[in-house]
């Protein structure tokens, strides 16, 4: 083995003084100013003795070299022998470069602890703030609606973590989110898969916390990682609400994040969705208005003047509030029987503008029975069904519409797609058939006979990215609706788009739903980081057990034209088995933003429901 040099230990050690940071090199500017002035003032003793003692000896050589080094524009007033002159240039030279360094050595650090500023790497110290983790487009929605949740509290915090610039971050939220009001939005960059990063958010003394699925390949692998992380924090953290992309994944990401961790399945909630609306038009429109808060808002509310009443009973029981189901034993029940009987424990499920607003009616109203009219539903009869493009949960929207159709309805798939072509077997009601098409193609189009059918559904191509994959949506849908003026054809059209700016391009095209996947699932995140429990009803309303959510025909309810109150149609409902939570006027479904769906209406306000509106109900097939 070589032994290392003198030489070479000192670099060495010289090295690793320097490594460490702005103090080391401040202290080596100090030692060589230190010798400097030292080796000046030697000099000026030895070889100029008499100018020595003219500036009193050693103390005084000492401080006027001091000054030149650090002064070096005094040189210029300097008198005396060359000597003596050429010792004060030379403290003077050297104090240029020493000033020069330290000024250079301090504007670095300086400029590297801004940057750590900048960043956003102090941990905060808020309590009571919802943290969100990860970065996506879901988190513009995400802030908009937290915002909106506590417009009336000037206390409350947002913390968004994410391997983003704090600045860039910042800058984003101001462009594509809405007005924040009194929340105040606290941006760190940092690794939520970290846990060093993580202790930044102050996790404990949070609300909730918000785990993004984040663009890219894999999204579901950085989830389940944070969900590790947070897993492992010693002393717990608060209630976590997850986005999972793929199906396949929850199984992983319930054993990483465990029992204080709510997830959502973002394929399967958006399939559902897909297939409701393109059975119901505007059920993507109803869903929407309840998972955001600025319109009706689902709330859970005790009552115990409700004890030993009817479900069917307490339905116009307030009057500026909805009644939609009851919570029992941490159950959430939707259109629940109209003979069950509400017990102390149980907590009333309604649809209201906000809290404050939920109060009991002055008395029962009574309805209009001159307006009530109760016509049976048809049976459900075979029908075809088109869906074009294809994307990762294609398969899924299909399962869930076999669970939807009668038996012996046929589905045609119409793409280009290399994956649209397997995977459909133990279907139990639909036929299926792939067809190869480009679905830009107008003459692709007109070959597939779309008047054939009742039902079409564009799905997102997962082979393109999000706003390409857009663009191509909004070509077919105005391919659609030519063929639709120009043909005289009927049906129904459901599309799937990714941005929600693309929503106004699309009303042009007249669908009759539009899916924004990405934007109801930020919606649906913000609304369990307020309320986990809010997961029971949301879970119901998309599933295709039990009662879900139908815009019907308003003449099966009341009779068209005539004069009513919402009260009456509420009556209505209830003798049929159903919650009537809203309507929707004909006349202003193409009006954004609530494409004539209204929710929650005042029970004593009269109206006029006539041909081609739709009375919204919660029931059972």
């Amino acid at each position: 083995m070589l032994r290392a040099t003198f030489r070479e230990r000192l670099r060495y050690w010289f090295d690793n003084t320097m490594s460490r940071g702005t103090t080391a090199l401040i202290g080596w500017l100090a030692v060589i100013s230190l010798g400097l002035i030292l080796l000046v003032t030697a000099l000026g003793l030895w070889l100029t003795p008499q100018e020595a003692a003219e500036h009193h000896g050693a103390p005084g050589l000492l401080w006027m070299t001091l000054m030149r080094a650090l002064s070096p524009g005094k040189v210029a007033s300097d008198t005396g022998s060359a000597p003596f002159i050429a010792l004060m240039f030379a403290a003077s030279l050297g104090g240029i470069f020493i000033v020069s360094a330290l000024v250079g050595v301090l504007s670095n650090d300086l400029k590297s602890r801004f940057e750590e500023l900048r960043k956003g790497r102090s941990r905060i110290i808020e309590t009571g703030h919802i943290v969100v983790l990860g970065w996506s487009e879901q988190v513009f929605t995400i802030v908009s609606e937290l915002a909106q949740a506590h417009a009336s509290d000037r206390r409350s915090v947002i913390a968004i973590l994410a391997d983003k610039d704090k600045i860039a971050m910042e800058d984003e939220i101001r462009q594509f989110a809405s007005e924040t009001g009194r929340t105040r939005l606290v941006c760190r960059t940092g690794r939520p898969t970290e846990p060093t990063d993580l202790d930044l958010m102050n996790l404990a003394a949070a609300r909730s916390v918000v785990v993004l699925s984040p663009q890219g390949e894999d999204p579901d692998a950085h989830v389940i990682k944070t969900l590790l992380a947070l897993a492992k924090r010693p002393g717990g953290h608060p209630p976590v609400v997850a986005a999972i992309a793929e199906s396949s994944n929850m199984a992983a990401a319930r054993l990483a994040g465990g029992p204080d961790v709510h997830l959502v399945d973002s394929d399967d909630t958006a399939s559902r969705l897909i297939v409701q609306s393109s059975r119901q038009s505007g059920m993507s429109v109803v869903c929407m208005d309840l998972l955001n808060f600025s319109d009706g808002e689902i709330y859970l509310r005790s009552d115990p003047d409700f004890t030993g009443m009817t479900y069917g009973e307490v339905l116009p029981a307030y009057q500026t509030a909805t009644v939609i189901g009851l919570r029992r034993a941490g159950a959430a029940m939707l259109n629940p029987p109209m003979d069950t009987v509400i017990s102390e424990s149980d907590e009333i499920i309604v649809i209201a503008h906000d809290d404050s607003m939920i109060h009991l009616a002055a008395g029962m109203p009574s309805a209009r029975e001159e307006s009530i009219v109760l016509v049976e539903h048809t049976e459900q009869s075979a029908e075809r069904t088109l869906i074009l493009n294809w994307n990762g949960r294609g398969r899924q929207v299909v399962r869930y519409l076999d669970g939807y159709v009668a038996p012996g309805s046929v589905l045609d798939i119409a793409s280009d797609h290399p994956d649209a072509a397997t995977g459909f077997e133990g279907l139990g009601n639909l036929t299926v058939n792939v067809k190869e098409c480009d679905t830009s193609d107008r003459y692709a189009l007109d070959s597939l006979g779309l008047g054939l059918y009742q039902h079409v559904i564009v799905l997102s191509d997962d082979r393109y990215s999000p706003g390409h994959a857009d663009t191509r949506t909004l070509m077919t849908l105005l391919q659609l609706r030519d063929m639709q003026s120009s043909l005289g054809e009927r049906y129904s059209i459901v599309s799937e788009m990714h941005d929600e700016n693309n929503r106004s391009l699309a009303e042009v095209t007249r669908a009759d739903d539009i899916v924004i996947s990405d934007t109801v699932i930020g919606l649906l995140l913000a609304q369990l980081a307020e309320n986990r429990h809010l997961a029971e009803v949301f879970g119901q309303l998309f599933d295709s057990g039990g009662s879900e959510i139908y815009p019907r025909p308003a003449e099966r309810y009341v009779r068209p034209g005539a004069p009513v109150d919402f009260a009456s149609v509420i009556e209505s409902a209830r003798r049929r088995g159903e919650t009537a939570i809203g309507y929707r006027l004909a006349e202003r479904a193409n009006e954004a933003p609530h494409f004539g769906v209204v929710l929650n209406p005042d029970k004593s306000r009269p109206l006029r429901l006539g041909p081609g509106d739709s009375v919204i109900v919660l029931a059972e097939r």
